[in-house]
């Protein structure tokens, strides 16, 4: 057999041996939403497929933030009265650990890696908790400017970005040192945030939310300074909710996967706005009930799926058509979201 004809016959192997890991992680691994509930002690999983709940995570007395795992083998939760990251093993459900932490905490990421957990540290004087997922131990605090509300591994993965409701500033941490190498202070508490990129993937822009504006800025990120405030639309049919905001009348912002959308809550008004990206025009702005917080798209880019607190349920709005397509009863006053690849065999 010539070199030519074996190697026609060797590709095809070649690829399913290259292929195998991710076949098997298909097979292993199902997509879901998990939906924590601020005024409870559970945890909502939802399935996308059916859009319906299928399973439910307890014994976490009040979460905050939550993040699967890349390899989805576990389920990262902060639970702020222990002050501890608690670990979720993926198929029973079940809390395996909970790691101390230095203060009380609130949102968090992991690496692409899934080699460490970077926990914000809302207490004074506020840190970045770094956490060793093999040891699973706290190894390391880092200082930042204020108390942390809100931390975020860049899409690259090569900078950790916390920001602070007290000081009104955003740190940018160098992943590998673990060090502060800029920051920015803006005109009011840091919200959420998430990021847009360059072509070679870098971080082009942090757009974030703020304490007490109905809408959301943008930080370049070369420059490290801002470069765009977007007021969201007031709403001449929607009477303008003013309880229970907690100084944020805007809190959740998601990018669809291809990066061409992105979207933002307004509490105000209760709906989302869907904005083009890279030149921020409005799309459409879609009701979805009172108080939408955290938003989260998963993997195919379909359906976006909307925290709406104030009817205890989480709103999927399909992306294509910027419709409302369902609503999903989970647990009292749900916040924070996220999706992805779980673990379930």
């Amino acid at each position: 057999m010539n070199t030519h004809r074996a190697l026609r016959y060797l590709t095809p192997l070649a690829s399913l041996v290259l292929a195998a890991p991710f076949m098997a992680m298909a097979a292993d691994h199902e997509v879901r939403v998990i939906q924590t509930n601020s005024a409870g002690d559970s945890v909502h999983i939802i399935d996308p497929g059916t859009n319906r709940v299928v399973g439910i995570i307890n014994d976490i007395e009040v979460s905050h933030g939550v993040v699967i795992a890349p390899d989805g083998s576990c389920i990262y939760i902060t639970q702020e009265p222990t002050k501890t990251l608690d670990l979720v093993d993926a198929r029973t459900l079940q809390v395996t650990k909970r790691i101390p932490l230095s203060g009380r905490p609130n949102n968090l990421d992991v690496t692409k890696d899934g080699r460490r957990v970077y926990v914000g540290i809302a207490q004074s004087p506020g840190a970045v908790d770094v956490i060793d997922t093999v040891t699973l131990s706290k190894v390391k605090s880092i200082p930042v400017e204020g108390a942390v509300h809100n931390v975020y591994v860049t899409p690259d993965g090569k900078y950790v970005v916390s920001g602070s409701l007290a000081t009104s500033v955003i740190s940018v941490i160098d992943s590998q040192t673990n060090h502060v190498v800029w920051s920015v202070k803006l005109s009011s508490g840091i919200r959420p945030m998430t990021f847009t990129k360059n072509p070679d993937g870098s971080t082009k822009e942090i757009i974030a939310q703020l304490s007490n504006f109905h809408g959301f800025v943008v930080v370049d990120f070369a420059a490290r300074s801002e470069i765009n405030r977007i007021t969201l639309p007031d709403s001449s049919n929607q009477q303008k909710v003013t309880d229970g905001l907690q100084g944020s009348p805007s809190h959740g912002l998601a990018i669809t996967p291809d990066g061409k959308v992105l979207w933002a809550t307004s509490k105000w008004y209760d709906y989302v706005a869907a904005y083009s990206l890279p030149d921020f025009k409005l799309l459409k702005v879609v009701h979805v009930g009172l108080h939408p917080e955290w938003l989260t798209i998963p993997p195919d880019g379909k359906d976006l799926y909307v925290a709406v607190a104030g009817k205890d349920a989480t709103v999927v709005v399909d992306n294509k058509t910027m419709r409302v397509v369902a609503s999903i009863p989970v647990g009292a006053v749900p916040k924070r979201n996220t999706s992805g690849l779980l673990r379930t065999k």
